[in-house]
């Protein structure tokens, strides 16, 4: 029991933290952030496929299945949003 009030400490503690760093970041500097936070990502799934192979429980391989399509989510969506906004700074051709 002390192992999951210290684990849904942190959760919260995460939530909170990342929605003030969120909240407080001007819209020029997304585009940079957003890609650090692609590789931030990538460590998540990382842990995501780790957490996946611990395999000791069926509960642990739901867990890590969620966790992996979660994750995987995240580093796609956020190249997507990135290449779209990187896209928005290209000089377009003039009409024929």
């Amino acid at each position: 029991m002390e192992i999951f009030v210290t684990a849904v400490t942190i959760f919260v503690l995460a939530i909170f933290v990342g929605f003030e760093i969120i909240t407080k970041i001007p819209p020029i500097l997304h585009t940079p952030l957003m890609s650090g936070s692609n590789a931030i990502s990538g460590i998540t799934l990382i842990g995501a496929l780790y957490a996946a192979g611990i395999q000791e429980s069926n509960m642990t391989k739901i867990l890590g299945l969620l966790s992996v399509i979660f994750a995987t989510i995240n580093v796609v969506g956020g190249f997507l949003v990135t290449h779209r906004m990187l896209g928005m700074f290209k000089k377009k051709d003039a009409p024929k």
